[in-house]
């Protein structure tokens, strides 16, 4: 495990902590409202970054970032058992996400639009959750890897 994926694990984080973010949210947002957007925010990542030259420190990001989703589940306080189905609905949230935003650049803006309220249903206005992600995924597509597992960039 490499320290710098902190910076990579930090970032995400706080993206997801941006409060324009819940604006919209039919209710007070509680942890999975919070760990929704972040595995959208990874997924994202993941996306613009995913080539065969980062395919193995891609992958050591993957197990860091799911190993401190890990350690956070641990310390609100649930049990071993509930601990390996939670995470196991987590992974299987997120390559779900993985899946569907996998050819974003190329979908309509009414198809990414159904794609993120798959995953975001109790948000009431979508159309700016899309504006969001859409202006994320430009700017990660300006930046490189490194830059990511080297510093800590603005949110």
């Amino acid at each position: 495990m490499k320290n710098s994926f902190i910076y990579i694990y930090n970032n995400l984080i706080n993206f997801t902590r941006n409060k324009d973010l819940y604006k919209n949210l039919n209710r007070q947002d509680n942890f999975s409202d919070r760990l929704t957007l972040f595995l959208l925010h990874f997924s994202f990542f993941l996306k613009n970054y995913k080539n065969e030259d980062n395919k193995k420190v891609l992958q050591e990001i993957y197990d860091f970032n799911f190993r401190q989703l890990e350690l956070s589940i641990r310390e609100i306080g649930y049990g071993d058992q509930s601990i390996n189905k939670k995470m196991k609905d987590y992974i299987n949230l997120f390559h779900s996400m993985v899946s569907e935003i996998h050819f974003w650049d190329k979908l309509s803006k009414a198809d990414k639009i159904e794609k993120l309220s798959i995953f975001l249903v109790d948000f009431k206005n979508i159309d700016d959750l899309y504006n969001y992600f859409e202006e994320f995924n430009i700017n990660l597509s300006k930046k490189t890897l490194n830059s990511y597992i080297k510093s800590v960039s603005n949110p």
